[in-house]
C-alpha cells in the first residue's frame, strides 16, 4: 500500500502539538463534512482519511509508532516482539562466545533479520502483508436507504458483509484481514471493495438528496388538492397550493438518503411537479373564454 501522509492530510507539521492537530482536525473535518459538500463525489473518502489521520495522531502511543514505522506503524508490536527475541539470542550467544552480538547463527546481522521478516530494507518499510485483494459491487439504489447484509464472492471464496445505509456510487470500503495470505502465511492482506449504485426509475441521488417527479391535472393546479409522492419509506400525500404552475419544486425534509454510518440523519426528497393538460371539449372551451373574459 502506498504511504499515507497523515500530516499532511491535516495540514500540519510533525512538530505539531496536540492542541494543534485537534484544531487542524475541526477546521478540515467542517470544510470537507459530506453534508457541506454535497455535489462533491470524492468529499466521503477525503472525510474518512481526514478521521483516521486525527485518531493516529491524537493518541501519543499510535503517533509515535507511526512516527518510528511510517505505514508500517500497526506491525510495531510485531518488529519490537522480534527485536527483542533477537536479541536475547545474540546475548545468548555471546555469553557462550559463539558469535558477535551482531550476528545470528548463520552469520546474518540484524539488517538482514529485518529483511527477512519484512519482505524489504528497514529504510523501503515494506511489510509482510499478503496481497490485498480488489473487488466491484454493484447494488441498487433503494439498497442504500437502509444498512443491510449481503454475500459477496472473491477468489471463490463466500463473504458476509454489512453494507452501510447512505453508500456512495465509487465509495470503498476496507476488509481488514480479507485478502491473499503472505508467503510465510504470518498475515493477510485487506479487501477493498468498490461499490456501483445502479439507477432507479423513480429516483435520482445527489448527495444525500434524492429527486423525483409526480404528475398532477390541470384542475388540482388550478385549484390545489392532494399527490401521491413515492419516497424511500412509501407513499405519502402532499398538499398541493392552488396556482401551482409546471415545474413547481416541493421539498419533503427527511425524506432522502440516509447520511453514511448515521442514519438518524438524512437528507430531503426534492419533487419536481408536471401538470398534465386535458384534452378539453367544446363546452370546457367555451368555460374557459367566458372566463378570459370575466378576468379582462
Amino acid at each position: 500500500m502506498a504511504f499515507i501522509d497523515y500530516y499532511k492530510i491535516l495540514g500540519v507539521d510533525k512538530n505539531a502539538t496536540p492542541q494543534e492537530i485537534r484544531k487542524a482536525f475541526r477546521k478540515q473535518a467542517k470544510k470537507f463534512h459530506p453534508d457541506v459538500n454535497k455535489d462533491d463525489p470524492n468529499a466521503q473518502e477525503k472525510f474518512q482519511a481526514i478521521n483516521e489521520a486525527n485518531e493516529v495522531l491524537s493518541d501519543p502511543e499510535k503517533r509515535k509508532k507511526y512516527d518510528e514505522y511510517g505505514e508500517n506503524w500497526k506491525h510495531a508490536d510485531e518488529y519490537e516482539q522480534q527485536r527483542r527475541e533477537y536479541e536475547s539470542k545474540s546475548r545468548a550467544s555471546d555469553r557462550f562466545g559463539g558469535y558477535q552480538f551482531g550476528e545470528f547463527a548463520g552469520g546474518s546481522d540484524f539488517s538482514s533479520f529485518f529483511e527477512e521478516l519484512f519482505g524489504g530494507s528497514f529504510a523501503g518499510r515494506k511489510t509482510p502483508r499478503g496481497e490485498d485483494y480488489q473487488s466491484t459491487l454493484e447494488i441498487p439504489l433503494r439498497d442504500t436507504f437502509s444498512t443491510h447484509k449481503q454475500i459477496i464472492n472473491v477468489n471463490g471464496r463466500s463473504i458476509r458483509i454489512t453494507v452501510p445505509a447512505g453508500i456512495s456510487d465509487g465509495q470503498k470500503i476496507r476488509l481488514k484481514g480479507y485478502g491473499g495470505v503472505s508467503p510465510d502465511g504470518s498475515a493477510k492482506g485487506d479487501l477493498y471493495i468498490t461499490f456501483r449504485i445502479l439507477p432507479d426509475t423513480t429516483f435520482t441521488r445527489k448527495g444525500d438528496d434524492l429527486y423525483t417527479t409526480v404528475t398532477i391535472d390541470l384542475y388540482t393546479a388550478l385549484l390545489g388538492g392532494e399527490a401521491i409522492v413515492p419516497t424511500p419509506d412509501g407513499n405519502v400525500r402532499t398538499k398541493i397550493k392552488a396556482g401551482t404552475l409546471p415545474d413547481t419544486k416541493l421539498r419533503l425534509r427527511g425524506k432522502g438518503v440516509p447520511a453514511y454510518k448515521n442514519e438518524s440523519h438524512r437528507g430531503d426528497l426534492i419533487v419536481n411537479v408536471k401538470v398534465e393538460f386535458p384534452a378539453l371539449n367544446e363546452q370546457q372551451k367555451e368555460i374557459l373564454r367566458q372566463m378570459r373574459e370575466a378576468a379582462s
